[in-house]
């Protein structure tokens, strides 16, 4: 399949509408939860397993999914893409716009996803050694910080309580 194919296309949009269903059905579980209603939580979480079972089929029939070393330079491009490119760009509308809520949200983006590109670089440069690292993630903003972090996040100041350690 050629990278200009109408496959291929059909591929890419799927995987990007499979995607963003599953992490749309996961905050609706999460609300779900959050008002009691247990069994149309479980309901989005299954069908947001689902979604990702159909998002990393296409991923696969895309060739998108390569050996380990491959895989962290193609995680590096995007998130670098993202802080370099995608995020000024938003945060720069959003600010001409003055919607202080998309703002904050695409700054706090903006600065994780350089945490990320860090610590996707740092994997490769030590791939096969496997050193153990915990990783925690502020429920706030994203920050991901490798080991238990000792006080409130860098990021957006949440208290340490924001992190969740990461399995």
């Amino acid at each position: 399949m050629t990278e200009e194919s109408k496959t291929r296309k059909n591929l890419q949009e799927a995987f990007a509408g499979e995607s963003q269903a599953n992490r749309t059905y996961l905050a609706f579980a999460k609300k779900a939860e959050q008002e009691g209603l247990l069994q149309v939580a479980k309901l989005f979480r299954a069908a947001a397993d689902a979604e990702t079972v159909h998002a990393h089929a296409h991923l696969r029939t895309m060739g998108g999914i390569c050996d380990t070393a491959e895989n962290l330079r193609t995680a590096i491009g995007g998130e670098t893409h993202e802080f370099t490119s995608m995020y000024p760009r938003m945060i720069a509308e959003a600010e001409a716009e003055g919607e202080q809520t998309a703002l904050r949200n695409f700054k706090f983006a903006n600065a994780v996803e350089q945490e990320h590109a860090a610590l996707y670089q740092k994997a490769l440069d030590n791939l096969g050694r496997n050193e153990a690292v915990d990783y925690y993630v502020c429920q706030v903003c994203g920050h991901t910080h490798e080991g238990e972090p000792a006080g409130s996040c860098p990021v957006c100041n949440a208290a340490k309580s924001a992190f969740k350690k990461i399995d």
